[in-house]
């Protein structure tokens, strides 16, 4: 989507950390427009929602547009990349840091996959891992130095 809003990374994983909470979109813009009880995290990320209430603040359409119409992660990194696919689809990926092959390897659904599409930031390449074993793919920078 060519106007798709842009989020960093660490706001992109604020929201998917509600979603992943079962919210519906009308209640992240609400909760998080008015602050409403803002769940304590206590997972490894120690999210603090506040902060993306902050963003929602300073930036209320982008805000409503990513929760609305997907968005489009400004800067990935690897890491960034694992922490995503962990929280929005509740999976561990593999994370691959041996120099010059880093990487994440995860097993998408084809929603999954297309969604993981829409959000990459640019410099990314996503291809099937493991040719007859549907739905593995790799993804990774598509140019190193």
């Amino acid at each position: 989507m060519e106007n798709q809003v842009k989020l960093s990374q660490w706001d992109a994983l604020l929201l998917e950390g509600l979603r992943r909470l079962g919210w519906s979109d009308d209640e992240v813009l609400r909760r998080v427009k008015e602050r409403d009880r803002l769940p304590a995290d206590d997972s490894i990320y120690q999210f603090d929602y506040a902060q993306l209430a902050d963003f929602a603040a300073a930036n209320p359409e982008t805000f409503e547009s990513a929760v609305k119409h997907g968005y489009a992660i400004k800067y990935n990194t690897v890491r960034g990349i694992r922490s995503w696919i962990n929280v929005a689809y509740a999976q561990e990926p593999e994370l691959v840091l041996d120099e010059g092959s880093e990487s994440v390897i995860a097993k998408l659904t084809p929603a999954e996959h297309e969604r993981l599409l829409s959000v990459l930031s640019f410099g990314w390449n996503v291809r099937e891992e493991r040719p007859g074993q549907a739905g593995v793919y790799r993804i990774e920078p598509i140019q190193r130095f």
